[in-house]
C-alpha cells in the first residue's frame, strides 16, 4: 500500500473520464439500439448528417477514430443500408462516403436522442457545455503534445 497522492485511484483524472465516458454510452445505449445503431457508429452518422459527400481521411479528422477504426464502422453501415462508399471522382484512390436515403432519413429518427439523453443525465446545459470545453481543451493539449514528442 502507497501513501504516494500521485497513486491514489481517487485522484486520477483519466479514471473519472474513462468512468463517465463508459456510464455516457451505457446511458446510449437504449436510445442507440432504437435506431440499430452502436455508439461509434452514431458518431459516424453524426458527422454524416452533418456534412453528407465527404472522403474517408476527412471523416477520419472529424471523428477522430483512425482509419483503421473506421473501416469496419463504414462497412456495418454500409451493410445496413445507411452509408454508400465509392471511389471520389476527383482523385480514384480516396473513398467518397454517401448517405443513402435510408441514412438520411435515419436522422429524422435520430433527432430526439441528444434531447433524451439530456433528460436523463439532468445537468445543467452551462456545465455541459463547460465540461464539453474543458474535454476539448485536454483533446487539443494532449495532441499538441504528441505531436511536439513525434516532430522532435
Amino acid at each position: 500500500m502507497t501513501d504516494i497522492p500521485a497513486l491514489k485511484l481517487k485522484n486520477q483524472i483519466c479514471h473519472s473520464l474513462y468512468s463517465a465516458t463508459n456510464a455516457l454510452i451505457r446511458a446510449y445505449r437504449p436510445l442507440l439500439d432504437e435506431l440499430g445503431l452502436t455508439y461509434p457508429q452514431y458518431l459516424v452518422m453524426l458527422a454524416l448528417w452533418d456534412e453528407d459527400k465527404v472522403i474517408i481521411k476527412d471523416l477520419v479528422q472529424r471523428t477522430r477514430f483512425d482509419a483503421g477504426t473506421l473501416t469496419p464502422i463504414l462497412k456495418r453501415l454500409e451493410t445496413k443500408g445507411l452509408v454508400s462508399i465509392a471511389k471520389a471522382t476527383s482523385d480514384s484512390r480516396q473513398k467518397l462516403l454517401l448517405l443513402t436515403a435510408t441514412g438520411k432519413q435515419l436522422a429524422e429518427q435520430a433527432k430526439q436522442t441528444p434531447d433524451n439523453i439530456s433528460c436523463q443525465i439532468k445537468m445543467k446545459p452551462q456545465d455541459a457545455q463547460q465540461l464539453k470545453a474543458l474535454a476539448e481543451q485536454l483533446y487539443s493539449l494532449i495532441q499538441n503534445n504528441l505531436v511536439s514528442e513525434i516532430s522532435d
